[in-house]
Parts: structure tokens; sequence; C-alpha cells
């Protein structure tokens, strides 16, 4: 696999995506660097040298970690149609592309419903990684979710165009807070680090204050540890981890998904929210946000995935 820029320890989706990997080899004996392996991107100028260098060394299928990602996969792929490639979290043609995408607005939808029962001062906020189609659909559904609970509920959002930014991630956060705001969801990859930070350092000062960090693609409660407390709400979970294992199982098996684009939504549990932090997702959030999951899986809610869609979803409130 092809990191993008986050890097395979961003403790959010590129990790994920590695830790699907590593399950796949393992649950074949194979070894890292021989029958598994990633190569690290630290700009946009190394995705396709990466990918080319993979393909190379005979990777049988690459996997690209990322949008950003999708021109570099696009070209290589039909430089060698023998090898399988995959995207995830965007849609690139190609018989040997396999498309993995996930229904990020789903997942956010209850990430919303989760922040606008846990909020004291009906004030939440979203922190973006780069402003772009994909990270609207995250904060499309979470705004959606959090004014379906509350439609009076105060919403700051703000992008910090990177995904590998976490110093401001913590400025963006530092800001949030000291408006009031008590529950930031964030969808910035690393960049998301700061938001974590800057809760901790707040806490850390004030540890009676209540704040919390939404996490997203993995369950991030680990990264809200301070002391014998814990910043972490919960996390809006992307099994990237399940859908690298199955993609490449499928491969193997002779049934790479080429050409086809495949999407995981709360329905297969491909997207949903962690219930680690017994203590502060209570029961009571537990069981609203189960009663809208199963009014989206029973096509009762039509979660937006743009801005356009948002607006008219509110306005049907």
């Amino acid at each position: 696999m092809v990191t993008d820029v986050g890097g395979v320890d961003d403790k959010s989706f590129n990790q994920s995506a590695w830790e699907g990997l590593t399950a796949w080899g393992e649950e074949h004996g194979l070894e890292e660097g021989e029958g598994y392996d990633y190569a690290q991107s630290n700009n946009d100028s190394d995705y396709a040298p990466n990918l080319n260098r993979l393909v190379r060394e005979d990777y049988n299928m690459v996997f690209g970690i990322g949008y950003l990602l999708e021109d570099a996969v696009s070209d290589v792929a039909e430089q060698y149609p023998d090898t399988n490639f995959a995207i995830v979290d965007s849609v690139v043609e190609g018989d040997n592309v396999a498309s993995i995408t996930f229904a990020d607005h789903e997942g956010s939808f209850l990430a919303g419903v989760a922040a606008a029962h846990k909020t004291n001062t009906d004030k939440v906020g979203f922190v973006g990684g780069t402003d772009s189609d994909l990270i609207n659909k995250f904060e499309s559904g979470f705004r959606a979710g959090a004014k379906t609970v509350n439609p009076d509920i105060e919403i700051d959002v703000q992008y910090a165009e990177a995904f590998d930014a976490p110093d401001d991630g913590k400025l963006i956060a530092n800001s949030m807070y000291n408006d009031d705001i008590d529950v930031i969801y964030h969808s910035s990859g690393a960049t998301g680090n700061g938001v974590f930070a800057e809760a901790k350092d707040i806490k850390n000062n004030e540890p009676d204050r209540e704040i919390w960090v939404i996490g997203v693609d993995r369950d991030q409660y680990e990264e809200g540890e301070i002391g014998d407390q814990n910043v972490t709400l919960t996390s809006m979970i992307k099994r990237v981890d399940n859908s690298v294992q199955e993609v490449s199982n499928m491969a193997m098996n002779g049934e790479f998904p080429g050409g086809e684009v495949l999407e995981f939504g709360v329905e297969d549990e491909g997207v949903g929210l962690a219930e680690t932090h017994e203590e502060a997702y209570t029961d009571e959030i537990a069981e609203a946000v189960d009663e809208w999951k199963q009014q989206i899986i029973d096509g009762e809610v039509d979660v937006p995935q743009t801005h356009e869609e948002l607006d008219d979803y509110l306005n049907s409130l």
C-alpha cells in the first residue's frame, strides 16, 4: 500500500489501512517486506514513484490510501494492466482498479447525534482536513445529525487545509474551546492529533471542565487518555482495515472486483460509532444513536453528502 501524506502511523486513516493489510499478511503467514509492505508518501510528488516502485517489486496488488492518490493510481494502473490496484475513498475507472468507498456521511450523522446529546453549551465544532468533496461528506452528515437533534445548536466549521498539520489542528481547537464549544468532531487525519493535544492540555489545567473530542476513521480512545481521565467521547469508525483485508482476500482468491465501486455503510457495519468510553458515551446517547441508525437503514433518513443537499435537508426540518 501507498500512504498519503498523513503517514502509516497517523493514528487514523493510513494506520487503519495498514492494520488491515498487516492482519491479511498474518492471516496467510506472510512477512512484512516480502508478502506485504507499504511505501510512505511525504508529499504528493511521492505518490506515483511509490506506486511504480511497488509494482516493480512484483506486488500483485497495490492500494492507494486516500482520494489524494486518485490521479496517480489512475495513471499507474493504466501503465500496468496486469497488476491489480485499489483506491480507498475515491473512484478510479479501470478494469484493474477496485474503488473502495464509505458512507462517511452516515457515520458522521451519528457522530452529530452523539455530539448534540453530549454538549452542555449547545455549541459544537467540526475540524476538517482539506475543504474537499470527501471531507464535505463528513461535515454535512455531522451538521445534519446535530441539527436533527437540536435545530438551535451552533456548529462552528473550520478547515486546516492539511491532513498532516497537528499544530494547526491545535490552534483551531484552542479557538473553538475558548468560544465555549465543548465537543469537537475532527475529520483531518494527523491534523486531528493537535485537536486531541489541545483538549488534553485544557483538561490537565481544568480537570473538572467537560470537553470532548470525537475521533475519526479508527477508535481513537487511546489518543484521548490523560491520567485517569479521557477526552474521547467516541469515534466515527470507518472499517478501512476490514475493507483492505476483504479486497486483498478477494484478489488472492481470483475474485478481484476490478472496475467495481464498493461502498461500506452503516447497514453492513462499514461505518459506525465506537462505544469504548462507556462513562462518557452513556446509555442514553447509545440508544439515541441506535434509533437514528435504524432510521438510516430503513431509508427513513436520507443523509446529505454535500453542502447543497445539507441546505435542502435543514430546510425540511
